[in-house]
């Protein structure tokens, strides 16, 4: 049995108290939702998150950008740039799950967010970040193609293989965390419903829940194991494999064109995996760190890299900047042309009047 209390304030359990006492120990309880109290000791907490919604707004404008050029030129539908979009989806879905929910907590002070909402925001937010692990496991595969199989890339990497990959990926990471999940619907809330962290996060829920959380931690562990380590590991072994083609080009040429092409993914698997793994080994060996500063660069590890990933393209991608220059050419010249024909308008008008 599964009991919603209709309570919306953090004493909903003293005043159930006699309710709980009735209940058995396979009675479910899911309070009417949590509060996320993170940053606590935080100062300036407003100036923050003013700067994420800055990074929001870079985001959305330049993943859309990055989008449009890519869709509205035909010469760029190609294996490589459907991984671009892939990617720059991503992001744009990574970083509306948590920033706009931050600023509606940190910087309006509305911190409650329901039950069934939490669920969607954890699923969201995992689905996304995971499934961004593997996009740049894909680019590296695109690389990997292009540089050690030149002769053989229509064939190895082609629309429909490129295709294949992104949809595989998603159907099996949306799959993955959506048990993720729904298991934590089996957990049972009847103690703390604050969460301590910048958002609806996995773990900080599931330790609030008064029942065993064997199977959410066991979960949650390997997932985040597989979700780094498996794209990681494709990701270096591509690399290696690039590296020994590479060196095996006699043209210096060559050398520096092929390794060109892989400056800009190289950046964003350094910002995407240094900052996690920085603080998944902080946190494995050092005991006492604050509170604040573990949630302060978790938020900051999630919200950069989508923010950064479309201007790396933008910038380091020559077809990216030649189409990006043109399409701001043509507005220039839609702008002008409006501007004239507006002017002309007047003009016309003014000699009607005068004659």
């Amino acid at each position: 049995m599964v009991l919603l209390f209709s309570s919306l304030d953090t004493r909903w359990l003293s005043s159930n108290m006699s309710l709980l006492g009735t209940l058995n120990s396979s009675d479910i309880i899911h309070p009417p939702g949590f509060y996320i109290i993170g940053f606590q000791t935080f100062p300036h907490i407003s100036v923050y998150i003013i700067f994420l919604a800055c990074v929001y707004v870079v985001t959305i404008l330049f993943n859309i950008l990055l989008i449009c050029i890519i869709a509205l030129n035909h010469t760029l539908h190609t294996p490589r740039f459907l991984a671009v979009v892939n990617l720059a989806v991503i992001d744009l879905i990574l970083n509306s799950s948590t920033i706009p929910s931050m600023i509606k907590t940190f910087l309006f002070n509305d911190n409650f967010i329901p039950f069934n909402l939490c669920l969607v925001q954890m699923y969201v937010y995992y689905a996304s970040a995971s499934l961004e692990s593997y996009a740049l496991a894909i680019l590296a595969y695109d690389r990997l193609i292009a540089i050690c199989f030149p002769l053989r890339q229509n064939t190895f990497n082609t629309m429909l293989i490129m295709s294949c990959i992104v949809g595989g990926t998603w159907i099996y990471n949306l799959g993955r965390v959506a048990y993720n999940t729904v298991i934590m619907t089996k957990l049972s809330f009847c103690n703390s419903v604050r969460v301590f962290s910048y958002f609806c996060d996995y773990a900080p829920v599931f330790r609030l829940a008064c029942n065993d959380y064997t199977l959410q931690w066991s979960v949650a562990s390997t997932s985040s194991m597989i979700n780094l380590m498996v794209p990681f590991s494709f990701i270096v072994l591509s690399y290696i494999s690039i590296l020994i083609s590479v060196l095996r080009m006699k043209s210096v040429a060559s050398r520096v064109k092929a390794s060109v092409t892989c400056i800009e993914h190289l950046i964003l698997v350094a910002v995407f995996y240094i900052p996690t793994f920085s603080i998944f080994l902080i946190g494995l060996y050092i005991r006492g760190i604050d509170p604040d500063q573990r949630v302060l660069s978790l938020s900051l590890a999630s919200c950069i890299p989508p923010c950064i990933n479309p201007v790396v393209y933008s910038l380091k991608t020559k077809e990216i900047k030649t189409r990006a220059k043109a399409l701001g050419q043509k507005i220039k010249l839609n702008h002008l042309h409006q501007r004239q024909g507006l002017c002309l308008c007047v003009c016309k008008r003014t000699t009607d009047c005068m004659v």
